[in-house]
């Protein structure tokens, strides 16, 4: 029987021939022999939330890991063990119990898989680097149906690997991660202002950027959320401490009278719920990535804001899309070497992300290049070096029918890359991501 697997953004169902529930490796194991034997193709599916479609493949074979959510705290040694199919909630959750946290995603309902295996930031890069600096070991099964463990002192090429590119590799089955004190609540929230108080909150932008060492982090940009569909200018704050302490940071920011206000102190697991109701599932979605520099220029944001109201007012169904600048301390980012693993984004540079959201699919073409042009933009625009010297986010530039050039993503990895793909998957199994067996990569 065939069965429409639901997605985060409706752009990426297709209908699958079959659905396989994995409830273990040995299931996946199987089912990707079959595949192979049969010459179907089949795709890998943890929290669904990929964009371009590559958790999902029409006529064939999708393993779904949905089943596969367990997650096992070792206090003791503060390490974390989540299976494949986990949410970025399951882990938050059980970690919290103990006073501990590791780095997380920003929206709590996306898989662990996808977020990993891509790189992953969250609330608490600045203090502890990217998710892949945090991971221990993975199990994953590979082309031939082995399961293999990686890591450093097991598989190392392989755990390089699949530090930044592991959907190219196999199916991931389980992480590890290590585990960092988190015994008191944080102070964050969601802010709407209206849109006159544009420069003042990038100018406020700018100060965290140049102050911050990692123990706040900001991100800002635009919508028109309901009830209203006015065009607002979105904020999310986040501060590592208690509201006493976090309010001599961010009192400026509060004093320009926000429209919406829901900053609180609150369990670090609460944050990564904070964006949960502007990316709920329902909706034609569509994720582009750019980087940029700060100091941000008022003026140039300001025409950025311009075109969305406009553009909104052409679609007034793209109302609910969302342009957000991510100002996240890259310290601990740049202290690793963009050798060190496949993830090599490693500048002092920002993410900025795209996210387009409509109802009619007559829009599905005016929305992409609309985001595509607005992505140029910022990545050509908004900063004074070179814009090929600022990589794109894997996780970010999820673009469906666009192959998005690899040496963007995995700039001087991308050799070694290509030649761990031939050696682990030769036929190219994986190949729904990103794909390191395309022969165009400029």
């Amino acid at each position: 029987m065939q069965k429409k697997l639901k997605r985060w953004s409706l752009c990426a169902e297709r209908q699958a021939g079959a659905v396989v529930l994995a409830e273990s490796a040995e299931h996946i194991s199987q089912t990707i022999l079959f595949s192979r034997e049969n010459l179907i193709s089949v795709a890998v599916c943890g929290g669904g939330h990929s964009t371009a479609g590559s958790s999902s493949v029409e006529g064939a074979i999708v393993i779904d890991l949905s089943s596969m959510r367990n997650v096992d705290v070792d206090a003791n040694n503060k390490i974390v063990t989540a299976q494949g199919g986990a949410l970025w909630v399951d882990v938050d959750v059980a970690t919290e119990k103990y006073g501990l946290a590791t780095v997380g995603g920003t929206v709590n309902h996306t898989g662990i898989g996808g977020v990993t295996l891509g790189g992953g930031h969250g609330w608490l890069t600045g203090k502890y680097g990217q998710v892949v600096d945090n991971l221990l070991s993975v199990k994953l099964v590979l082309a031939d149906g082995s399961l293999v463990t990686a890591s450093e002192t097991e598989n190392s090429e392989l755990f390089w690997a699949v530090r930044g590119a592991g959907q190219n590799f196999g199916v991931a089955v389980e992480f590890t991660y290590s585990l960092h004190d988190q015994p008191n609540r944080v102070w964050a929230g969601l802010l709407l202002f209206s849109s006159e108080k544009l420069e003042s909150v990038v100018q406020f932008t700018n100060h965290i950027a140049a102050t911050t060492r990692g123990e706040n982090a900001i991100a800002f940009g635009f919508s028109a959320p309901a009830p209203l569909h006015l065009p607002r200018v979105i904020v999310v704050v986040f501060y590592d401490g208690v509201a006493n302490d976090a309010l001599k940071v961010v009192g400026p920011l509060l004093s320009l009278e926000p429209v919406m206000n829901t900053t609180a102190e609150m369990p670090y697991s609460t944050v990564n719920s904070i964006l949960n109701h502007v990316s709920l599932h329902g909706s034609r979605r569509y994720l582009n990535a750019a980087t940029f520099l700060a100091p941000l220029n008022v003026t140039f944001v300001r025409s950025l804001f311009d075109d969305f109201r406009d553009f909104c007012q052409k679609i007034p169904s793209a109302s609910e899309s969302l342009v957000l600048f991510e100002i996240i301390c890259r310290d601990k980012i740049c202290q690793v070497s963009p050798s060190a693993m496949a993830y090599a984004n490693r500048g002092r540079y920002y993410n900025a992300v795209l996210g387009p959201c409509w109802h009619d699919p007559a829009f599905d073409s005016e929305m992409r290049a609309w985001a595509k042009r607005i992505a140029n933009r910022i990545q050509n625009e908004a900063g004074k070096d070179d814009p090929a010297d600022r990589g794109t986010y894997a996780n970010y530039a999820n673009v469906m029918d666009v192959d998005v050039p690899l040496r963007d993503i995995f700039g001087q990895n991308l050799e070694k890359l290509q030649m761990l793909k031939a050696k682990y998957d030769p036929d190219n199994v994986f190949n729904k991501w990103h794909n390191l067996a395309r022969r165009t990569v400029n």
